[in-house]
């Protein structure tokens, strides 16, 4: 975590404030082992919000559609079956705007 802080910080504008949103994941937390640049500030989502983090619903349209209805006998194989639906996933860039678009949040100009 450390390490992507850093490279967004190189990325600020001089004078600028970059704002982070972070889950719930354990190293998004902030604690002894973050170094938080002046430059960035972590804005956490509450503990459940789909709604706020399009990538949850992403998650769950794989889950559902790909990966639901697996059996898998090793690691390697699991890892290959996550591949392969992520691969079919981003060959898609229409199918991830209608999972990642939220009405509410949509700008018509």
């Amino acid at each position: 975590m450390n390490l992507h802080l850093a490279e967004i910080s190189a990325q600020v504008a001089p004078g600028s404030i970059a704002a982070v949103i972070c889950d719930g994941a354990g190293w998004h937390q902030r604690g002894g082992d973050i170094k938080l640049p002046d430059n960035i500030v972590l804005l956490p989502l509450p503990p459940y919000a789909p709604e706020l983090n399009p990538m949850e619903n992403v998650w769950d349209y794989l889950r559902a559609n790909k990966l639901s209805a697996g059996v898998w006998d090793s690691y390697d194989e699991i890892l290959e079956a996550c591949a392969e639906a992520w691969n079919w996933l981003v060959d898609d860039p229409d199918r991830i705007r209608s999972i990642g678009t939220r009405e509410w949040a949509t700008v018509n100009v």
